[in-house]
């Protein structure tokens, strides 16, 4: 039935990768069911047959869709069917698309949609991984014209066995690095990790070792091309016309030069406006469409100057030093009634990080296809209209908004004190109030700040910056620059971010525009950026806060964390929760408990923490033979009287071990209601606890 049917093998990291095309989606462009061991997803790539009218961009689009089955589980919402892609999946589709749409022809204006189906999943083998081989597949051997193959792997680093190629769950989960590279046969085209405090030397071996290993995945793909890939298809060029750009350029390229002139963005805007209406009258008669094309036409005219001035002249557009920073400030403690703030500035960038801090029962609940269920930190990155001074309406975030605010939290993780040491959830939320490059690394900065300002005891202070790059096209000469503004990442070949402590780095996102970098360039991008994140450290985040406040603020909630045996955990519980409620009722403090016995008691009074504390030390305590209580009497019976000497626990006190001499009678000695010292004696053959008066005296 399958006449087209093909099927090819690879080994990849000791692991089977296997490739079948031929037998499902044969509609699609190009489409092939990756398998990774256990791990499987359907890679499909489409195109439309025209372009799409009216932009200056590729609309690409790529969508990792997870599927709960993949793993075995029936999703948890109310629908019980997979809803909006869950965080790590769009961080998914954010990792695959940057290495993806570079090597597009920058003239295409077809749509083209990449699904990458995750039908399995074995946690030894990445299904992001196998999603990145599987869109480079179905992309090469399709007719849509794209500039690839690329091949990615996952890079692990353990003391025992140093760097690892796609390593197992179990080595992942002993791994102080979390790599992600994608590479062409010749350069790398993407970079995206998270570390404890890697250095720069031992990051810069990881990410060769992964070319190394790309290398061979990318000869894999170039033989399924050659045995059964389609002949790309003839699309209409959206470039500009040669003549008109160049007449164009000639007549503004004096005032565009002056106008981009500035380190202020609103100045920049303002000048640029009497240029448009200048070319406008000036050509407009002789190219109609101009409205329509102008965006990208002045694009492109800016894009030449700021371009030569940076390869040409070593000017930057503000004035700077390829190697200087824009001013910095920052500041903490900006609000009363928060947990912790912080405010970072950097030129006409400015992010406000707000920290909140709550109980671990807090953490947010994940319903995906990863190992994890449950995230204690959570860092959410908003980008208002208002920062880059546009007159739009806040909006949920999109893609953009989530994989800022995951890179945020992945810089800071690493440093962050264990659950023991600090028992708190921990929220924070980057609000960029000003926006003119690199945010990201600035929320970063913020974070520090709004943390140690929380009294978080962080391990280290970190910072981020981004690293540019101008290339010259058909030649090895590049020029690096530290801490790009809007314009110069905007108009540059690569954003290279990267956050770190003084010892090493604990994140990294690269964005490129190009084929790729060369092992120089990424070197390079390394050495720049480690002596920024130095300097702001030292001079900037240190100057504002020396280290992380004694205590929490006054209106955090208060923690005491206990532990108790599991075998008491049901007793603290209660039948249908009764105890704890009644613990929480009465003393006002949140109590939550885990499967382990730990306990966690919170409330902004510590007199509510040590009253719930005291109730529950009441609840799981066990007497010790040979020890002396005072109890209450609860009843009289005529051999004895019973004593409750702790919350539920209750001792027979013998008529003859009442008093040191003979009694007759138990009212001789006490009553219901009287308190008593008793020695407990242990337990009895039945487990009846026995209690003495006598022995107490």
């Amino acid at each position: 039935m399958f006449e087209n049917y093909r099927k090819f093998s690879y080994e990849l990291a000791g692991r089977p990768l296997t490739v079948e095309v031929g037998k499902m989606a044969g509609l699609a462009n190009g489409s092939a069911l990756v398998r990774y061991g256990d791990t499987a997803i359907l890679a499909c790539a489409t195109a439309s047959a025209r372009p799409r009218e009216g932009i200056d961009f590729l609309p690409l689009s790529i969508d990792f869709e997870e599927r709960l089955y993949s793993v075995g589980r029936i999703p948890g919402s109310y629908l019980k069917r997979e809803g909006r892609p869950s965080e790590k999946a769009i961080l998914t589709s954010r990792v695959i698309d940057r290495p993806i749409r570079p090597l597009f022809p920058k003239d295409l204006r077809n749509d083209v949609a990449i699904s990458l189906l995750v039908t399995s999943v074995d946690h030894d083998c990445s299904p992001e991984i196998t999603g990145m081989i599987g869109a480079s597949i179905a992309l090469s051997i399709s007719d849509i014209p794209w500039n690839g193959p690329i091949g990615g792997v996952f890079v692990g680093l353990t003391d025992e066995e140093g760097i690892i190629i796609n390593p197992t769950s179990e080595q992942r989960k002993r791994s102080k690095l979390e790599l992600t590279v994608a590479a062409s046969e010749k350069k790398v085209v993407m970079i995206e990790a998270g570390a404890e405090e890697v250095e720069d030397d031992v990051m810069f071996d990881a990410i060769m070792k992964a070319h190394e290993e790309i290398k061979g995945i990318v000869a894999f793909i170039n033989s399924i091309v050659a045995e059964i890939g389609k002949t790309k298809f003839e699309y209409p060029s959206c470039e500009l016309d040669h003549d008109m750009f160049d007449k164009v350029f000639a007549f503004c390229e004096k005032d565009v030069m002056v106008a981009l002139d500035t380190d202020d963005k609103n100045i920049r805007d303002a000048r640029m406006e009497p240029i448009r209406d200048a070319i406008m009258e000036e050509f407009l008669e002789e190219y109609p469409d101009l409205e329509t094309i102008y965006p990208e036409l002045i694009y492109k005219i800016q894009k030449k100057i700021v371009r030569r001035w940076l390869l040409d002249d070593k000017k930057r557009v503000d004035g700077r030093r390829m190697d200087q920073i824009r001013p910095l400030a920052a500041e903490v403690g900006l609000f009363k009634r928060v947990h912790g703030s912080g405010m970072f500035t950097r030129g006409q960038t400015q992010v406000m990080t707000i920290a909140t801090l709550g109980t671990v029962s807090e953490a947010q609940l994940l319903d995906g296809i990863t190992e994890d269920t449950e995230k204690r930190y959570m860092h959410h990155y908003n980008f208002p209209g208002y920062s880059v001074g546009e007159a739009k309406s806040s909006r949920s975030p999109g893609r953009r908004e989530i994989g800022h605010g995951a890179l945020a939290e992945r810089s800071l993780i690493p440093v962050l004190p264990s659950v023991e040491e600090f028992p708190y959830a921990i929220r924070l939320v980057s609000e960029v109030i000003s926006s003119n490059g690199s945010t990201s690394q600035g929320s970063v900065c913020g974070s520090t700040l709004a943390l140690m300002d929380a009294g978080v005891p962080i391990k280290a202070p970190v910072a981020g910056i981004s690293c540019g790059l101008i290339t010259e096209e058909n030649s090895d000469r590049f020029m690096t620059m530290i801490d790009i503004q809007g314009l110069e990442d905007f108009y540059g070949d690569m954003d290279f971010k990267v956050a770190g402590t003084h010892k090493g780095i604990t994140s990294i996102q690269m964005d490129l525009k190009i084929d790729g970098l060369t092992p120089e360039i990424i070197k390079e991008a390394f050495e720049v950026t480690h002596k920024g994140r130095d300097y702001i450290i030292d001079e900037i985040i240190l100057k504002a806060i020396p280290a992380p406040r004694a205590e929490v603020s006054e209106y955090a909630p208060k923690m005491l964390t206990m532990k108790i045996d599991v075998e008491k955990i049901s007793e603290v519980i209660g039948k249908q929760g009764k105890v704890i409620q009644g613990i929480v009722a009465d003393t006002g403090a949140k109590v939550d408990i885990e499967d382990d016995g730990t306990i966690f008691i919170a409330s902004p009074s510590k007199a509510s923490i040590e009253a719930a504390k005291a109730m529950i030390d009441a609840i799981v305590f066990e007497p010790v033979p040979g020890e002396i209580y005072t109890g209450k009497v609860t009843r009289i019976i005529p051999i004895g009287a019973f004593v409750e000497f702790a919350p539920k626990k209750e001792g027979l006190v013998h008529i003859s071990k009442l008093d040191k001499k003979r009694t007759e009678k138990v009212e001789d000695v006490c009553n219901v209601g009287d308190e008593m010292k008793v020695k407990f004696l242990g337990f009895d053959e039945k487990g009846r606890m026995n209690l003495s008066r006598k022995d107490a005296l």
